[in-house]
């Protein structure tokens, strides 16, 4: 004798408010091994004295790692790294790309290929474009030998093995292959711009660079804190650059936080101290989101806080 289950009422409607986490849920699988499940080890293990002897289980230390952290001259150095990049790149990445933008959107003849030739770093692999800076930069590359040209005399200048100028020489490869990822995202909001306001702006006098300044920019301010806020996320995870150019040096005066991670967990092998740098990390980068949104809600217009 077969049972019969009472279907619920409203199982048609449930069975359509399903559909879609169905769909979803191979990714949210994914995503769960291989993003969230990790983190939550990486937590855990930020409290443990564990490296990569695997004959040793985790160790609970509490906030032993923590207090490690406090007194840790290097960290406290990369962190200061960090937030120099943070300072150096976030506002020429906002800036600078934004006027590639409003030059390349002319209506002019060949403007197509300027617009290729401002994105092709973007897609050229960092570790080519750091081995090649890394040669511009050399004693004997081409920026030295034209700092010889115009200072007849003079020995160069040592771009990458000067700690007061490491840092920002490697800075200055994270900008140009930025530039044109942010040209394009600025690109696509001007090209939303109805053209009648630049027409009533001239009609009131705004014409020339002052109707960027009139027009543009206040239209333009979402695409500026986004592009803000992804620039800040990616110069605080830099590290490509410095592994290949510098490798945190010299005397530690290009290391950052995310190279530091990589030197404790995979050279030292100390992983749950890496860990512990990891989560400081994460707070940061949480805290530059949390920035982003309050700023978002604060200058967006009714209604539009979330957009």
């Amino acid at each position: 004798m077969t049972t019969k289950f009472p279907i619920p009422q409203n199982w048609p409607k449930l069975q359509q408010q399903l559909t879609p986490y169905w769909f979803l849920l191979p990714a949210l699988a994914l995503l769960g091994l291989t993003v969230f499940w990790p983190a939550v080890q990486a937590f855990l293990l930020s409290f443990t004295r564990y490296s990569y002897d695997l004959t040793q289980p985790p160790l609970w230390i509490g906030f032993g790692n923590f207090q490690r952290l406090l007194g840790d001259p290097v960290f406290w150095q990369t962190l200061r790294n960090t937030f120099v990049y943070l300072v150096g790149v976030v506002p020429v990445l906002v800036v600078l790309p934004l006027g590639l933008a409003i030059l390349v959107n002319q209506k002019l003849r060949g403007i197509s290929w300027f617009r290729a030739a401002y994105y092709t770093p973007v897609v050229i692999s960092m570790v080519v474009a750091g081995i090649a800076w890394r040669w511009l930069y050399n004693e004997n590359g081409l920026l030295n030998h034209v700092v010889r040209l115009v200072l007849p005399g003079s020995e160069g200048f040592p771009w990458l093995t000067l700690p007061t100028w490491s840092l920002f020489s490697v800075m200055a490869v994270t900008i140009w292959k930025g530039l044109g990822y942010y040209m394009v995202i600025y690109l696509a909001g001007l090209q939303a711009i109805p053209a009648e306001l630049y027409e009533a702006a001239a009609i009131d006098g705004s014409d020339g660079l002052r109707k960027h300044w009139d027009v543009t920019v206040p239209l333009m301010r979402p695409y500026l804190l986004l592009v803000g806020v992804i620039s800040a996320i990616s110069a605080t995870k830099v590290f490509e650059e410095i592994y290949i150019m510098t490798q945190g040096g010299p005397n530690n005066s290009s290391k950052t936080i995310v190279y530091y991670v990589y030197e404790r967990a995979f050279q030292d092998l100390e992983v749950s101290y890496a860990c512990t740098i990891g989560l400081v990390l994460f707070l940061v980068i949480l805290a530059l989101s949390v920035v982003r949104l309050g700023l978002q809600r604060v200058g967006a217009a009714p209604g539009q806080e979330w957009l």
